[in-house]
């Protein structure tokens, strides 16, 4: 589950390049939005489980969407020097939102499960931070030697992420991603 976060946290640090500290950051705020939401979905998928999988797919779609598309657009502008442009934080969050829909979607099907949702948010928390502070540091090095091009192929990877979602939710593609 933590696959997509560490691909959009490489795209981030390739365009961002940050240091060993923002890197943990950025990686803790996609570990704790990771674990956050199975523990959402699993409360929601206690109340309304099909009220949440109706729309999640949409969500995601739409998040990454932006967040991809705006790298795209930045990708051919002007290189700013600083690692945390403004309103970096908000599309930090908006990517992490986005990459852990699918954790969502989880906790909605955990919450038909006898299962300890706290240790299971946990673990996968843990590897998502892990993962995308790796990701952050990998993405900074492709980003410094391949420059705005990673910046690019990174936008039109999130875009792919959320329009992959899109497809195997509405049943065009087979498969669980």
């Amino acid at each position: 589950m933590s696959a997509d976060a560490c691909a959009a946290a490489i795209c981030r640090g390739a365009a961002h390049r940050p240091s060993v500290p923002q890197a943990l950051r950025a990686g803790a705020v996609f570990g704790i939005i990771e674990t956050l939401t199975p523990l959402i979905g699993w409360a929601i998928g206690l109340v309304a489980a099909g009220y949440v999988e109706s729309v999640d797919h949409w969500i995601a779609f739409g998040l990454l969407g932006i967040v991809g598309g705006k790298m795209l657009l930045e990708s051919f502008g002007e290189r700013e020097d600083d690692a945390e442009p403004k309103g970096g934080l908000v599309t930090l969050v908006m990517t992490a939102i986005g990459t852990s829909i699918d954790a969502a979607a989880v906790g909605v099907s955990l919450a038909l499960l006898h299962v300890n949702i706290v240790a299971i948010a946990l673990a996968i928390g843990m590897a998502t931070f892990v993962m995308s502070t790796l990701g952050m540091l990998l993405g900074a090095q492709l980003g410094m030697r391949f420059g705005a091009w990673v910046e690019r192929l990174g936008g039109l990877t999130l875009i792919l992420i959320g329009t992959a979602i899109l497809l195997q939710h509405t049943g065009w593609i087979p498969g669980n991603l």
